[in-house]
């Protein structure tokens, strides 16, 4: 009788004191911490923690498992472990995320084959707001989705967690929100090559965000020890079979990239232009010429006088 009064007497204590426990957590995480994604993921990670110790409290306390809870627990992991295998991977792929910090909520990332903005983290799965592949020229890549150029195309998706211990993360934002992107163009023979590399680095200086740039990189100097990395635009030039390859390159923000190389192509066309400086294409003209008293393409079906 004693014991069935105090069974939900603790009940109401652990439940009771799992409540307080979180609110309390939560009460701090507002007062000392600003940012939203850090906050989000700490209460996240408490609230789930919470639960499962409350939940082993009370089999504990009601005698679920009689005076058997040691074989029960153990053949009850085996059996779990090997039916969720996936399941626990993807816990610990989770731990992992939180512990290393590999990535976080709001971070620009490239996982598993996706591309896009990391809008959530649960204990099995990170979603993801799909953005499309990025342009290149001169070489033809396989489109996974119908937007490109960095841009949402308005999916989630939703990738196992476990995903992170097997495959690369590639992180565009978690420590240096730049990244370097080039604009390429072809330059005929025929024009000044001197003059579009002068033009094309006049304005790739005007495009680059270098200021912002070195104060990321000397951040990221003081965090991680790797070699410092110039970040001052330039231009490189490579002749090919065809044309001239003039290439600029420059460092910009990693949410402006599209935008940002739009306007720096529409300038760099508008200035080639006024200089005479012709862009190369991969087509070929042909001229064909008749020798005088034959009958030309125009002529030859011109009824006679």
């Amino acid at each position: 009788m004693v014991l069935a009064l105090t069974a939900p007497a603790w009940t109401g204590i652990v439940v009771g004191g799992g409540v307080l426990f979180v609110a309390v957590v939560e009460l701090l995480l507002v007062r000392t911490i600003d940012d939203r994604a850090t906050r989000f993921g700490i209460r996240r990670s408490v609230r789930f923690g919470t639960g499962l110790v409350v939940l082993v409290a009370l089999a504990g306390i009601w005698h679920v498992f009689g005076g058997h809870i040691g074989l029960v627990v153990g053949l009850g992991a085996a059996g779990l472990g090997f039916a969720l295998q996936n399941v626990i991977g993807a816990v610990f792929g989770w731990m992992g995320i939180l512990v290393s910090g590999i990535f976080r909520i709001g971070d620009r990332i490239s996982f598993a084959g996706v591309e896009g903005d990391v809008i959530d983290l649960t204990p099995l799965r990170t979603v993801i707001l799909e953005m499309g592949s990025p342009l290149e020229f001169g070489v033809e890549v396989p489109a996974t989705t119908w937007v490109r150029g960095r841009q949402y195309t308005g999916r989630t998706v939703a990738i196992p967690n476990y995903r992170v211990l097997t495959d690369p993360v590639y992180n565009y934002s978690g420590v240096f929100e730049y990244i370097w992107e080039e604009l390429t163009l072809p330059i005929s023979y025929r024009s000044d090559w001197r003059e579009a590399e002068r033009i094309l680095l006049e304005e790739v200086r005007q495009a680059s965000a270098s200021e912002g740039a070195q104060e990321a990189m000397k951040a990221m100097e003081r965090r991680y020890p790797v070699p410092h990395t110039e970040v001052e635009p330039a231009v490189y030039v490579r002749a090919t079979d065809n044309w001239w390859e003039i290439s600029g390159r420059f460092v910009v923000p990693i949410r402006t990239v599209r935008t940002t190389k739009s306007d720096l192509t529409k300038r760099v066309r508008q200035r080639f232009d006024e200089a005479g400086i012709e862009l190369a294409s991969s087509t070929s003209e042909q001229a064909v010429r008749f020798p005088d008293g034959l009958p030309t393409p125009d002529t030859a079906h011109r009824p006679a006088r």
